[in-house]
């Protein structure tokens, strides 16, 4: 078989895998996408029996916002989102911004501090990688211990240690593609440590830190199992709210309030993007211009 062969061979393979990307990736986001759309679509019907469809009618919209104990769980919600995301929000940003000045900073034990580094961002993320159910309990067991009334700010509490790994990680993340030379620039312009800190470091991470603090509300307010262990026998947040009327089937107004969490959760998630990727292709440019 000449060369020539061999290499067309090759060539026809390589359609051959590129023709069937486009289908395996069609059919993964059919398994995943499927179902919401499906709980979308009921939402129109006009039967009371979910997976049922027939007609379409916006009354269980209607419905749903006359729902008083619905709006209820949605202010507490929005309530214990908005504090854990303005409470995490500076705590993750610090922590970020000590270990990458840790990172470089030069020093005889530099094995030692690496170490120390390491296991101190092992702690920050550990929250993120434990299961929910045992996060909960142990959670439940330190409020217990300290004699805190559960309520509002246990859960307050509870989400701010599972929003600050996030917004900690999407920070670290844009800290470690600047240039440290900016902010030494800075420093011998004459510029103290936090002028230097507001005037170079803070306006190229403020994209990070909005992006992490909508991921973090994102993720607070769809938590469940967290919740469920920290709540107060009057706090009731929405997807607690959701999950006790599950007990009693599926009906066309839960399927409509899922609707339109997954239509803000997407929009959050979707601006947390494209405020993390923005001006990545100015960001020589205005990295130049802040140094001037």
């Amino acid at each position: 078989m000449t060369a020539a062969h061999i290499s067309t061979r090759k060539t026809h393979t390589r359609s051959a895998r590129s023709a069937w990307r486009p289908v395996v990736m069609t059919l993964v986001l059919a398994f995943l996408y499927l179902p919401l759309a499906l709980v979308a679509l009921y939402s129109f019907s006009e039967s009371k029996v979910s997976g049922v469809m027939k007609g379409f009618t916006w009354d269980w919209y209607a419905k749903l916002m006359h729902d008083g104990a619905i709006g209820q769980a949605l202010r507490t919600s929005l309530r214990v989102a908005a504090f854990s995301c303005l409470i995490s929000a500076p705590l993750a940003t610090l922590g970020a911004i000590g270990l990458a000045a840790r990172e470089t900073r030069k020093t005889g034990f530099t094995k030692l501090t690496n170490g120390v580094r390491g296991l101190i961002e092992g702690v920050t993320v550990l929250p993120v990688m434990l299961p929910e159910v045992v996060l909960g309990m142990s959670l439940m067991a330190a409020f217990s211990m300290v004699g805190m009334r559960f309520g509002i700010w246990t859960l307050v509490a509870a989400h701010t240690t599972f929003c600050v790994p996030y917004v900690y990680l999407i920070v670290k993340s844009r800290l470690a593609g600047l240039d440290p030379q900016m902010v030494e620039a800075a420093r011998d312009l004459g510029a103290r440590p936090a002028r230097a800190f507001l005037d170079v470091t803070l306006p190229l991470i403020l994209p990070a830190i909005v992006s992490g603090m909508l991921l973090a509300v994102a993720m607070s307010f769809d938590d469940v199992i967290i919740s469920m262990f920290v709540n107060g026998a009057q706090t009731t947040t929405l997807p607690l709210k959701i999950f006790s009327s599950l007990r009693a089937g599926v009906t066309p107004e839960i399927n409509a309030l899922c609707t339109i969490m997954l239509g803000v959760v997407c929009l959050i998630v979707a601006l947390s993007q494209l405020l993390r990727n923005d001006k990545k292709g100015g960001t020589d440019h205005n990295e130049t211009n802040t140094i001037i």
